[in-house]
């Protein structure tokens, strides 16, 4: 049976008659992101400028209509979720690199950039535009910010809010605004740039962006390293860092993600490995040479069971071939995957791995641990098997067992993936009151109507 077709969805096709879809088969497509929830939305509007934008939120504001900006739909937390019907507002079509600028570094682009179409046209000018997150094949530039989606290369470079210094944002009255600017330096009022940043399409919708861009290292090398335990990876990051070296990228894994990832590749390497850390080092070709000697040697001193090293480009991907595979081999395993990107003091990582092995013994729940133990953020996933008697429950009280300890470390909830509809459960637990009151205020100020992505967090 189809769905009735909204009273407005005539006068939305008179509006932008190219730019909206009212065909079921695609209300559907648009209904959720990779989280594990959907709802239809009344129409899909998929404009192609900024233009467009503000005359559909013009529109929406005046009837009191839903709308939910969306980016590429890659998120793991139902963010893009249009949970109160209405409009998805997709950017997909405004998809144009603008500007690179050698000489500014800065690039200008459209929110529906892919992110490796932008990283791989500004390294092609010796530039680089570091934030890594792993969709970065497949996600946009402005659904990146909306998340503050980070990666790997946070570490040393920092998440997508860190280079994003101007954006052109249409609020929820239609109003067009720019706010930052395209200099490295700007201390001109609020840093509004910084606020609409991982704002998950709460506050306003992106349709510009002027990142920040630096030189492209010329040089690249990685260390993967096995050991026998996950203490002994832990000491050795911390011996890393004790040493004053600082690594683009320093990733752990545990031992149930790295049995399930030799199960999938049949990497002799991973047979009974309990712990595997990747590290990599980037910048000009002797001084990283040498960096990487030097950590090998501190590295030997831990008596890992092996040592790999890459160098130049080639060799560190495929180092990192086995970092990508992670999440297909915790796939492969049949169970559901509750992909939670919890942040906790980087002293307290060994606490860390530690309590999720008192988790799995407690709700007899598989927990695999991996990511970027270099800043704290590791993707702590509950493995499920819904079939079995009692299991949604378990996972449940795992899941509020694991975010109260993570707030009394003084971690948080997320690092990266956002408060979306996933972890509305758990932030009142994570922001105090008066915190949630201020979130409050400012989306009173920017959405007084209340329109955009309703029915999250705020």
């Amino acid at each position: 049976m189809k769905p009735p077709k909204p009273p407005y969805g005539a006068a939305l096709k008179r509006l932008l008659p190219r730019e909206i879809n009212l065909d079921p088969s695609t209300l559907e497509k648009y209904a959720g992101d990779k989280w594990f929830a959907a709802h239809q939305p009344d129409a899909v509007a998929r404009p192609r400028s900024t233009q467009s934008v503000s005359r559909l939120l013009r529109f929406a504001s005046r009837h009191r209509i839903p709308v939910t900006p969306r980016g590429a739909g890659h998120g793991y937390v139902g963010g893009c979720v249009p949970v109160r019907g209405g409009i998805v507002l997709s950017l997909e079509r405004m998809n144009r690199i603008r500007e690179i600028n050698a000489a500014d570094f800065v690039a200008v682009v459209q929110p529906g950039v892919i992110t490796q179409t932008l990283q791989d046209a500004v390294e092609a000018l010796g530039l680089f535009y570091p934030p890594d997150p792993a969709s970065k094949a497949d996600s946009s530039i402005g659904g990146n910010i909306a998340t503050n989606a980070g990666g790997p290369r946070c570490l040393k470079y920092g998440v997508t809010r860190d280079f994003v210094l101007g954006l052109e944002i249409v609020l929820a009255d239609g109003t067009v605004a720019r706010v930052g600017g395209r200099t490295h330096k700007n201390k001109t009022g609020f840093d509004f740039a910084r606020l609409f940043a991982g704002s998950e399409g709460l506050l306003g919708v992106i349709t510009e962006a002027t990142l920040k861009l630096i030189p492209l290292p010329p040089f690249r090398a990685c260390l993967a390293v096995g050991f026998g335990s996950m203490r002994a990876a832990i000491q050795t990051l911390h011996v890393i860092f004790k040493a004053g070296f600082l690594p683009c990228a320093l990733e752990v894994a545990d031992a149930f993600t790295l049995a399930a990832a030799y199960r999938r590749t049949r990497n002799e390497r991973l047979r009974g490995c309990r712990a595997h850390l990747i590290v990599e080092i980037d910048g000009q070709r002797k001084s990283v040479a040498w960096e990487i000697r030097e950590l090998e040697r501190l590295v030997r001193r831990q008596q890992p069971r092996f040592i790999d090293r890459g160098l130049g480009l080639r060799q560190c991907e495929e180092i990192w071939k086995i970092r990508r595979e992670f999440s297909y081999s915790l796939r492969d395993t049949g169970l559901t995957k509750l992909n939670e990107d919890i942040v906790v003091p980087r002293g307290r990582l060994e606490d860390l791995f530690r309590f999720a092995a008192r988790l799995q013994r407690k709700h007899r729940l598989q927990i695999a641990c991996f990511g970027h133990a270099g800043d704290g953020n590791i993707h702590t996933n509950v493995m499920v098997d819904y079939t079995e008697p009692g299991a949604r429950r378990r996972s449940e009280a795992a899941l509020d067992e694991l975010f109260a300890q993570i707030v009394a470390w003084g971690g948080s909830i997320t690092g990266e993936h956002g408060i979306g509809l996933a972890k509305r459960r758990w932030w009142p637990l994570a922001v105090p009151k008066e915190v949630r009151e201020l979130h409050r205020a400012v989306k009173q100020a920017l959405d007084p109507r209340g329109i955009l992505n309703p029915g999250k967090f705020v």
